[in-house]
């Protein structure tokens, strides 16, 4: 009798550890760990593609999991497709992962890159369901022909053009003493937290009628305003930059400058440009020079100038509007110092003429004095929003309305009885007159006395 015991006792035990890790767990708490959350497919195609990546989907769990199921969402009108353990299928229902366990899962997709009804970029998503928890996959693959820069370095002085865009992903950076030259029309795209890094020099080419874009690749619609999709445009420590007939938004910064020039050409030369829908500011400059004429500035989360630490800031003509479609901002649109911390401060000067510096605020214009012998302002000719009352001479105006056309739709050009008309001091003196002052941001003949901001009409 004790013998049979025994045995049943053994048996059950073998069985028992047979089944570990098989019983099927209803906690709620019981995820699977996926490899990718979100798949980009960046085969450079040139003609219909088709490329197979896998991702690992873990149970770390000690006792099963039940997926009730896995879809493709998009189901037979997508341009994915997907392998599960073997099986190609849409959808599965009921698969048991055992504890400790894993399964592959192959996803395909098939696209032909030179269809102009394809979008640029083509998305779906992969839905899990474990006991009640919804997982999910996203895939991503360019719909169009492009050329795709993975984390990467310019090396030569090299030209892009529009004939096809450029897509970055992680960091592209010009080494010193090479030049990027990009011309009229070309759009380059960032992935999600890529950046272009400036060692060498930056020059942009753009039209009136064909700006250079630098944007997300994200560009369904509910993507088109989105802040911080991407990080920026960083002009380092030996980086130089001239940017004519640009439009960047949808970053964290728009351009990072670090320093100040070392020699006789300007750190920077920006003209002509928008720079919109920024997380945290249009222009950051740490002891730094901009040399900014006929630019369009707005919606960004925290400053449109902000220029810390002193530097040079030469500021022509341009329309700064502090109005913020995305953020509650409570800084002056404009702000500048001349020091980094309290010990540490430098020479600032700020030249602004002609400019509009309007928004949401009462005050959008802040410069903060560590020492006064350290800061020296020219202000001519501009409309300013502001708190400062010292400001009311050289033809400046104080808060009194520009009449935008309509912020909301954001059109600042200017209504046919704003104040701002013919109330600009003639610049025809000026060094930079006839590269980028005489006409406005579409390129209309600016004529003395010129209206305020980047738009003449």
């Amino acid at each position: 009798m004790r013998l049979n015991i025994g045995l049943v006792l053994l048996v059950s035990f073998f069985g028992l550890a047979c089944r570990k890790g098989e019983r099927i767990t209803t906690d709620l708490n019981a995820k699977l760990n996926i490899s990718d959350k979100e798949v980009l497919f960046d085969t450079i195609f040139t003609s219909v593609g088709s490329t197979t990546r896998r991702i690992k989907i873990v149970n770390k769990n000690n006792d099963a999991v039940k997926v009730s199921e896995i879809r493709l969402s998009g189901g037979n009108t997508s341009a994915f497709s997907i392998n599960i353990n073997g099986e190609q299928t849409q959808r599965k229902n009921d698969l048991i992962i055992n504890g400790q366990d894993s399964i592959n899962l192959f996803v395909k997709v098939s696209i032909n890159p030179n269809s102009t009804n394809l979008p640029f970029l083509v998305q779906d998503s992969i839905l899990l369901n474990t006991n009640g928890n919804k997982q999910v996959i996203q895939l991503l693959a360019y719909g169009q022909n492009a050329v795709f820069i993975n984390e990467s370095t310019v090396n030569t002085n090299t030209i892009w053009t529009k004939a096809l865009p450029y897509i970055i992903n992680g960091s592209l950076t010009v080494k010193s003493g090479v030049s990027l030259t990009i011309q009229p029309g070309t759009k380059i795209y960032f992935h999600k937290d890529a950046n272009l890094n400036i060692e060498g020099n930056l020059i942009v080419n753009g039209g009136f009628t064909e700006p250079v874009l630098f944007c997300s690749d994200r560009l369904e619609r509910i993507y088109s305003d989105e802040p911080g999709q991407w990080k920026g445009i960083f002009l380092k420590r030996t980086g130089y930059g001239l940017i004519n007939n640009a439009i960047i938004k949808n970053a964290s910064v728009g351009i990072t400058s670090d320093s100040l020039s070392v020699h006789n050409n300007p750190k920077l030369i920006l003209s002509n440009s928008i720079i919109k829908n920024m997380q945290v500011a249009a222009y950051i400059g740490y002891h730094s020079e901009l040399l900014a004429f006929n630019n369009v500035m707005y919606n960004c989360g925290n400053y449109l100038i902000y220029g810390v630490g002193g530097g040079n800031y030469n500021l022509k003509q341009n329309t700064f509007a502090g109005y913020n479609l995305n953020f509650p901002r409570k800084t002056a649109s404009l702000s500048f110092s001349d020091y980094l911390s309290a010990n540490t401060y430098n020479k600032l000067q700020i030249d602004l003429t002609n400019n509009i510096i309007w928004g949401s605020l009462i005050n959008e214009l802040d410069i903060q004095k560590k020492t006064s012998a350290m800061v020296q302002l020219n202000f001519w000719s501009n409309l300013i929003r502001c708190t400062n009352s010292t400001y009311n001479s050289n033809g400046n105006i104080l808060n009194i309305d520009p009449l935008f056309i309509n912020q909301e739709m954001e059109n600042f050009e200017l209504s046919a009885n704003s104040l701002a008309r013919k109330k600009g001091v003639d610049l025809s003196t000026d060094p930079y007159f006839n590269g980028y002052l005489n006409k406005d941001i579409k390129g209309n003949t600016r004529i003395s006395p010129s209206t305020l901001g980047s738009y003449e009409k």
